[in-house]
């Protein structure tokens, strides 16, 4: 790539929808770097700015924007002022892209499928107009299966597919899962990537306008046959703080336990933010370890991973073998976060969990940033 060779700064990225930063996150560590970030809940933000002062990451250059998305669409003056931000970074970057997961209940197969016209589901559709208005090198969009494999939904997902394309991106998609990448958690994602036609030459299908050889597989750790197959534990009676010998046949980085130790959860500054069970606390003893046949109240299996980590949407996760809800530090490590992420004191668990629960595993946001960086730097 002519240009990436002139400039060697990192891919820039304008990141909306950025909750706690979790997709940031696996991004810069990947080598991008976040030019901008967009997010309106007040929490969610707190959290963004908490956690990159501990981990001493720099802001970026723009900031974090806390507004409502649709002002870069409906205020004249915020969508002149973000095109100016992406045509400064596009002097300043190699190649500069888009990254988002728009709020994903309207399209979830658990939620209430009001899909595109939701309250939460058009804000997949602001987000590609504004791919379309500011014309990013590159972008990258997630969201839930449901978008894509609903065929309530589906109409909508080869739509804004369509609606890319005539705006000149090469595009490609794949249904991915955080297990594939090396996280505890039985997460399945839908990944919408494109990149302007005209800086992949000769890797574009001419009549479906997907790319040929987007390297999906490149940095996939474990192949989802493999996984599925391995001899995982199914139940075994609630012992409280009991040891229980890890079973042969089983893929060891992907089980709860690991991630705990790992982590150091019971040294970790979140150690001791969970929930505490005022009422049913006999009727949680009765649920055996490795339970997660009910919506609510799963108790995880310290060898095996977790259920998708939905907290704070009716999805109750028990501690395998303590009598309580898992924690926060917990959490965070089935979502797969370096151990020195933490949450600020200052904010309701309530909310610790649900801003926990929106983020995008980190391991599988490192994954997919390695693998369109390897795109963007071979063609």
């Amino acid at each position: 790539m002519k240009k990436a060779q002139k400039n060697k700064t990192a891919f820039g990225l304008f990141s909306f929808f950025t909750g706690a930063g979790f997709l940031d996150l696996g991004f810069e560590d990947a080598g991008f770097k976040t030019i901008m970030a967009n997010e309106i809940d007040p929490d969610f933000s707190r959290v963004y700015l908490y956690s990159r002062k501990v981990m001493r990451k720099a802001l970026p250059k723009f900031g974090l924007q806390t507004g409502d998305v649709c002002c870069y669409l409906e205020d004249d003056g915020k969508r002149k002022e973000l095109a100016k931000k992406v045509r400064e970074a596009k002097k300043e970057n190699a190649l500069v892209g888009f990254i988002g997961g728009p709020p994903c209940p309207d399209f979830s197969i658990a939620g209430k499928q009001a899909g595109s016209t939701g309250k939460n589901g058009r804000l997949s559709q602001v987000y590609v107009d504004l791919i379309c208005a500011n014309n990013p090198d590159f972008f990258v969009f997630e969201n839930v299966k449901g978008l894509w494999k609903t065929a309530k939904h589906r109409a909508f997902f080869d739509a804004i597919v369509r609606q890319l394309q005539a705006s000149n991106y090469a595009v490609d998609y794949r249904l991915i899962n955080a297990l594939e990448y090396g996280a505890p958690q039985d997460r399945e994602r839908i990944i919408l990537i494109g990149v302007k036609v005209k800086l992949c030459v000769g890797h574009v299908d001419p009549k479906s306008g997907r790319i040929t050889d987007f390297p999906w597989q490149r940095f996939i750790k474990y192949k989802m046959e493999k996984v599925r197959a391995a001899n995982w534990p199914t139940t075994d009676a609630f012992e409280e703080s009991a040891s229980r010998t890890m079973p042969t046949g089983i893929i060891p980085e992907l089980t709860v336990e690991h991630w705990f130790e790992k982590n150091n959860v019971n040294g970790h500054p979140n150690a001791n933010d969970f929930f505490v069970p005022r009422a049913g606390l006999v009727k949680m003893k009765r649920i055996a370890e490795g339970d997660d046949s009910k919506k609510c109240f799963k108790r995880v299996h310290r060898w095996r991973y977790s259920p998708t980590a939905a907290y704070g949407n009716n999805e109750v996760h028990l501690h395998p073998y303590k009598a309580r809800r898992m924690s926060v530090a917990e959490t965070l490590a089935i979502q797969s976060l370096p151990k020195q992420f933490s949450l600020p004191s200052d904010i309701s668990l309530s909310s610790k969990f649900k801003t926990i629960g929106n983020g995008v595993p980190y391991l599988a946001a490192y994954g997919i940033a390695k693998t369109l960086k390897a795109f963007l730097t071979r063609i």
